[in-house]
C-alpha cells in the first residue's frame, strides 16, 4: 500500500508537541486543531503506535469529501476502496460525530456508512450473505465537521494513553499521554534528578523514566493493526526490534514520587513493577512540606489537588503555600505545575516564569513554569 494519510489525533493544546514526535520519527506532517496530519507506510502504523507518547490514537484516513444528504454519504462512502483495508473475516463498528453539519444525527450517519461499506465488501468478497465479523477489529469512524465527512480507519484499539501498566488508579487519574507531555514540556534530561511530590498513582514519574531511558511507551501492549494482514506481523516484530534497540537500559535516573496517601504510594508501586521500572523510581509517603535535598538543577514536575469543591480551598491553598515555601528556596530548580486554580501563584507566592493553558480531560488548567538558574557550563 506504502502510502497513506495518517492522523495522530492531539488533546487540545498539544497538538504542535504531537508533530514534533512525528517528525522525529521522520514524517513530515500538518497540525489542525486535535490532530496531526502526515504520509506514511505500514511500517509509519507501527512505529507511530508504538512511539507517539503525546498522541491519543493513530488513524488511516480512508476518505474526505463533502455529504450535505446521506444519498451523497452512502455514495461517497461506498466509492472508497474497502477492500484494500478491511478483511472478509473482519469486524468493523462505526462511530461517529457531526459538528455544524446538515447531516447531524449521528446514529443515522453510522448506520449509513456501515451499509455503504457492507454493500462494497459484498461486491469485493463477491458475498450474497452478511458478514460474521469475527475477525480482527477495524473500527470506522465518520467525522462531520462544517458537511465536511473524514472516514478513517483506527488503527490503534485501546487509546494509547493505556501503556500496558496501569493495575490500578486513584480518583482522578492523570492520562499517561498528559503526563508525559507534562515531562516533555520541560528541559529536563535524563541525568538531572525528577520529583513528583503529589504522585497519586504514579503516572507522571514512570513517564519520565520511560522518557530518561528512551523506552517507546507501546512496547507493553498490544494494537488493533496487531491484527491486520496487510500489514504484517513482520512489521510489528521489526517495529519492536527498532524499539528495544533504540531503548538505553543502561541510562541511570534519579526520580522520586512522593504522596502523602500511604494507598496511593501503594499503588504506584505496584506499577512500577508492572512495567518493570521498580528499581529505577523510589516511591515514597511523604508531605510535600517535609521535602528536602541537597542535589542541585534538579526538577518538580506536578500534578497537586486543584481544590474543584467550595469546601477544599482553604486546605489547597495551605498545600500551596507550603510548596512555596519549600520550593521557592530552591533556587537551581525548575518547578513545573499543572492545576486549575486560578489563584495559584498569589499562594505560592511567586509569578510562574511563563504559563501554558492545557486541558486535564474537560478541566481547563494552566501550567505554571518556574525556571531554576542553569547549571554551570564544565571548563574546557
Amino acid at each position: 500500500m506504502s502510502k497513506l494519510t495518517l492522523i495522530a489525533t492531539a488533546a487540545m493544546g498539544l497538538e504542535a508537541l504531537v508533530a514534533k514526535e512525528v517528525r522525529n520519527l521522520g514524517y513530515e506532517c500538518q497540525v489542525d486543531n486535535g490532530k496531526v496530519i502526515f504520509q506514511g507506510d505500514e511500517d509509519a502504523i507501527c512505529r507511530t503506535n508504538l512511539w507517539l507518547r503525546t498522541a491519543d490514537r493513530v488513524k488511516i484516513q480512508v476518505g474526505e469529501f463533502k455529504a450535505t444528504t446521506f444519498d451523497e454519504l452512502f455514495e461517497k462512502t461506498k466509492a472508497l476502496n474497502w477492500g484494500q483495508y478491511i478483511s472478509e473475516n473482519a469486524e468493523f463498528p462505526v462511530i461517529g460525530k457531526s459538528v455544524k453539519s446538515k447531516l447531524f444525527s449521528v446514529p443515522d450517519c453510522q448506520s449509513i456508512v456501515k451499509k455503504a461499506v457492507v454493500e462494497k465488501l459484498r461486491s469485493t468478497y463477491k458475498r450474497t450473505t452478511w458478514f460474521e465479523e469475527t475477525g480482527p477489529l477495524y473500527r470506522i469512524e465518520v467525522a462531520l465537521l462544517k458537511d465536511i465527512a473524514t472516514i478513517t480507519l483506527d488503527t490503534s484499539g485501546a487509546g494509547l494513553h493505556k501503556r500496558g501498566y496501569r493495575v490500578a488508579q486513584g480518583e482522578a487519574p492523570l492520562k499517561e499521554t498528559l503526563a508525559a507531555s507534562l515531562v516533555m514540556l520541560t528541559n529536563w534530561k535524563a541525568d538531572r534528578p525528577f520529583v513528583d511530590p503529589f504522585c497519586g498513582s504514579g503516572t507522571i514519574a514512570l513517564e519520565a523514566a520511560l522518557i530518561g531511558q528512551n523506552i517507546a511507551p507501546g512496547f507493553n501492549r498490544e494494537f488493533a493493526s496487531d491484527g491486520w494482514e496487510w500489514v504484517g506481523k513482520d512489521r510489528w516484530r521489526r517495529a519492536r526490534e527498532e524499539a528495544e534497540d533504540l531503548a538505553r537500559y543502561d541510562q541511570k535516573l534519579h526520580i522520586i514520587g512522593s504522596d502523602i496517601d500511604h494507598r496511593m504510594v501503594q499503588i504506584a508501586k505496584e506499577n512500577a513493577e508492572e512495567i518493570g521500572l521498580t528499581d529505577l523510581v523510589t516511591f515514597k509517603q511523604m508531605q510535600v512540606k517535609d521535602f528536602m535535598t541537597k542535589e542541585e538543577y534538579g526538577y518538580v514536575v506536578t500534578n497537586p489537588p486543584y481544590g474543584e469543591r467550595l469546601s477544599e480551598k482553604p486546605l489547597v491553598e495551605k498545600l500551596y503555600a507550603e510548596m512555596g515555601k519549600v520550593f521557592r528556596g530552591m533556587d537551581t530548580w525548575s518547578i513545573y505545575v499543572l492545576t486549575s486554580y486560578p489563584e495559584f501563584e498569589k499562594w505560592y507566592g511567586a509569578e510562574a516564569s511563563k504559563k501554558r493553558k492545557l486541558f486535564n480531560g474537560f478541566i481547563r488548567t494552566d501550567y505554571y513554569q518556574y525556571f531554576g538558574k542553569r547549571p554551570p557550563r564544565p571548563q574546557l
